[in-house]
């Protein structure tokens, strides 16, 4: 008897209750819930064949951008190719295989592909569209998903999280009234949906809400953060609110709590907590001991240089705990990193780099070297991945560095911009009115 999905695509190997457990691990990764490793691996102790059931677990290991990730997802992919797979199921190999070798554009061409032959494949379209978030693809982190729209509808299982990616795409090419549309009818679908829920964050950040974005976090934080692995990022959005309003209890609140309460050691938790202490130590806010905690879980990844995204937030953390042996095992991993035949080359050699130094820099008081580096990047950022509001702290940097070294002209060029881009920021406005106190004393 042939097996499918619920979505009706063939599934080569299923058995028994296999199915079942491969749906449940499928929806736990469409809305960052539970534990779909464990999930899956009860799919493949019924079924273990299930060609699906070995792909989704080495995605799950690849898509962290976890370095110990990689080695497990290159085991797992070497035991599937042996398996009698469908074309579809060979497609999402091949591009495993890529991943596991750092070749990101790569599987994501390939994934483009198979998502064009299968539209209603969800888990190509969400591998595809991280892959798309990690490399800076702005318009496929869209137009990825735009394309397997009309194969979609309400109702059918998983809807949500296709109009959820569908919001985030188009946040992060400017489309923010269609976004937060979307995003918010993926929420009203499916409450614990945390990607859509943060989609509609997004929106709300880069057009200087605030208010509103609070009231969206605090609406129903135990639908978004119950049992979630995405919980730390959307914590972390709602502190950016509260930052930029210059309400610094409630973020240090929130730092302590639910983002870095009970610290971990997952990477993407990290990216977090160092990009939240930085923007804190931009202000010159005294955040105490909490730097000390984030760098000792940095450091086993000092030298990992698999993402340059990554690096600099580790040289964040290093700096701030004034780890300089970590700072430098960073700077020696990323230069041997651009001799790689990897994607993560290119990421480090057009951004990562230069931006890991310029942080580096500005810890030493060396702004107007962190001026010159992040000049020459802040144009072209996308390129190591992120979101907007992510990478704004390179913004937040270059901003904090003109006024330090003094170059007064380019403060006050960047205050400008900064206030037009957020004219309720009550930072943007700090910004301008150091900018006229320093030409008055001038």
């Amino acid at each position: 008897m042939k097996s499918t999905d619920f979505h009706g695509q063939a599934l080569t190997g299923a058995t028994g209750d296999s199915v079942a457990w491969l749906e449940t691990a499928f929806h736990q990764l469409r809305c960052y819930i539970g534990d779909p490793v464990a999930t899956v691996d009860q799919a493949l102790a019924e079924a273990p064949g299930l060609v699906m059931g070995h792909v989704l677990k080495a995605y799950l290991h690849l898509l962290g951008t976890e370095p110990l990730g990689i080695p497990v997802a290159r085991e797992i992919h070497r035991h599937a190719v042996t398996l009698p797979a469908n074309d579809r199921e060979r497609g999402h190999l091949k591009a495993i295989g890529e991943l596991t070798e750092g070749h990101w554009r790569d599987a994501g061409r390939t994934l483009e592909d198979l998502s064009i032959g299968y539209p209603r494949d969800a888990l190509a379209l969400q591998a595809g569209h991280l892959i798309d978030f990690y490399t800076g693809d702005s318009r496929m982190l869209r137009d990825r998903i735009a394309r397997a729209l009309p194969a979609w509808s309400h109702g059918m299982r998983g809807y949500h999280g296709i109009i959820g990616m569908y919001a985030f795409g188009l946040e992060e090419t400017g489309r923010y009234p269609e976004a937060e549309q979307f995003g918010r009818r993926g929420v009203e679908l499916e409450p614990r949906d945390g990607w859509a829920q943060h989609a509609v964050a997004h929106v709300m950040e880069m057009q200087g809400r605030q208010r509103e974005g609070i009231a969206w976090m605090r609406a129903d934080p135990q639908a978004w953060a119950h049992d979630s692995f995405f919980s730390v990022h959307n914590w972390w959005h709602l502190a950016l609110y509260h930052l930029d309003l210059g309400e610094i209890d409630n973020v240090l609140a929130l730092f302590d709590g639910p983002i870095f309460g009970k610290p971990s050691n997952v990477v993407l938790d990290l990216i977090d907590a160092s990009a939240l202490l930085w923007r804190l130590h931009l202000r010159g806010i005294d955040v105490g001991g909490r730097w000390d905690s984030v760098a000792d879980l940095w450091a086993p990844f000092a030298a990992a240089a698999n993402y340059a995204f990554n690096d600099l937030h580790a040289m964040m953390a290093f700096v701030g705990a004034g780890r300089t042996d970590l700072a430098q095992a960073v700077l020696d991993a990323q230069t041997a990193a651009l001799q790689g035949a990897g994607d993560n080359a290119a990421f480090a050699a057009e951004v990562g780099q230069a931006a890991t130094r310029a942080i580096l820099a500005f810890g030493e008081e060396r702004y107007a070297d962190a001026v010159r580096l992040l000049r020459d990047v802040r144009t072209v950022a996308h390129r190591f991945g992120g979101s907007h509001a992510q990478r704004d702290l390179l913004d937040l940097t270059l901003i904090e560095a003109a006024f330090r070294s003094g170059q007064e002209s380019l403060a006050a060029a960047l205050s400008s911009e900064r206030i037009a881009a957020k004219p309720t920021s009550t930072l943007a406005r700090l910004y301008v009115q150091r900018s006229a106190a320093m030409a008055k004393a001038a």
